[in-house]
């Protein structure tokens, strides 16, 4: 019956419902939509009745001041030494399923333990928002129905096959158990990793850990490959080859003269080079795998810390954290972007959120100006501007 039904949903039109407006009208589309798109309709029926919107979803959604952080502090925030032995303790104790998601779908264990810890504290907090009632929230709000709309239609057709409890609860934005996956990557690639015939994602960890390494293979994992190597630069590279944007050969960045801080670099790999706080804080090599981790999470601060704690995990050392200029505040970013957009650069909302748009435009203006290009905004820069 999974099959059936996850074969329908693919092959059925996108949901279309107007967003805004009269939410009881919402309902009705939607339930119109699930069941065009296979959910029978008795279970559609009784999966919309009684839904309700929950004005704390959107308040969270309106709110993510969390990403405003420096990586420094997001990083040392998230990263402790208890966690960092419960990370290794789950990897000591579950070693043969995280053996299993390296065999079966090329991902190793520090990664998946990374967005484990991140995402629930390794499932001890899970999010109590209503996950029906979240996912139509957001499906009706005009921010990104495209992105939700789908979802409550995946969360539809889980209901209909017994996997997707009314009271199932998550986060504000509808994810779902240990590792925070949505309804419909839930029912295209979760995994019964314990063989009990359910997918389980909220109490099995095998189910969690292994739908997760399913994910990121259909993301486009590479097995055997590294994500994130620390390195060290010289004082006198150009900065300005810095940044996701620049892809080199690693043999070419060490003719550079970059150098590892943590074994050996992978020969062969295409691979940038990564500032977060500019070129007096940490250095990072990001190879093809990195870029795999913003199909999980599209914050940079988030994927670079999970990237590095991943590393962690699998015994690199602690990061040289250098002593980078200062962050600007809140107020000072959004005039640097205010500022950046008049000059014809593309950085998205002004949010204040140092995101991969206003980071190449930090570069390109640095680089204009004639300042170390390392796409670090500083308050030189913004008082050149």
């Amino acid at each position: 019956m999974r099959a059936a039904l996850v074969a329908l949903l693919l092959t059925s039109p996108a949901a279309a419902a107007p967003c805004g407006g009269d939410f009881g009208d919402f309902l009705k589309t939607m339930e119109a939509e699930a069941v065009a798109s296979g959910t029978p309709a008795d279970k559609a029926a009784a999966f919309f009745a009684g839904a309700q919107q929950d004005p704390r979803v959107l308040k969270a959604d309106r709110s993510q001041g969390v990403f405003r952080k420096t990586f420094l502090d997001f990083s040392q925030s998230l990263i402790s030494k208890q966690r960092l032995s419960t990370a290794r303790q789950k990897a000591e104790s579950l070693d043969d399923i995280f053996t299993r998601a390296e065999a079966d779908y090329g991902v190793g264990r520090g990664i998946l333990l990374a967005f484990w810890a991140f995402e629930t504290d390794f499932g001890q907090v899970q999010g109590d928002f209503n996950t029906r009632n979240a996912l139509l929230t957001l499906a009706h709000d005009c921010r990104r129905p495209d992105l939700f709309q789908p979802q409550v239609l995946a969360a539809a057709q889980l209901y209909a096959m017994g996997d997707f409890p009314l009271d199932t609860t998550g986060a504000w934005a509808g994810e779902i158990g240990m590792v925070q996956m949505l309804p419909k990557d839930i029912l295209e690639r979760g995994v019964d990793g314990d063989g009990d015939g359910l997918i389980l994602l909220k109490t099995s960890p095998a189910d969690a850990i292994l739908s997760g390494a399913r994910l990121l293979q259909h993301h486009g994992w590479r097995a055997n490959e590294p994500w994130l190597a620390e390195v060290k630069l010289p004082d006198t590279f150009d900065w300005s080859l810095t940044g996701l944007e620049t892809e080199r050969p690693t043999e070419d960045w060490q003719a550079l003269g970059v150098t590892p801080r943590n074994g050996p670099l992978a020969p062969g790999l295409s691979a940038s080079i990564l500032l977060p706080q500019g070129r007096k804080g940490p250095a990072f090599l990001a190879y093809p795998n990195y870029r795999v981790l913003f199909d999980w999470n599209q914050s940079f601060v988030y994927v670079t810390t999970a990237a590095y704690f991943a590393t962690r995990i699998e015994g690199a050392r602690p990061y040289a954290a250098g002593t980078p200029d200062p962050a600007l505040d809140l107020d000072r970013m959004k005039r640097l972007q205010e500022r950046l957009t008049a000059l014809g650069h593309d950085v998205g909302q002004i949010d204040g959120i140092l995101g991969a748009g206003t980071r190449r435009a930090v570069q390109t203006e640095q680089a204009r100006l004639g300042l170390p290009a390392d796409g670090w905004p500083t308050l030189a820069l913004l008082d050149a501007l």
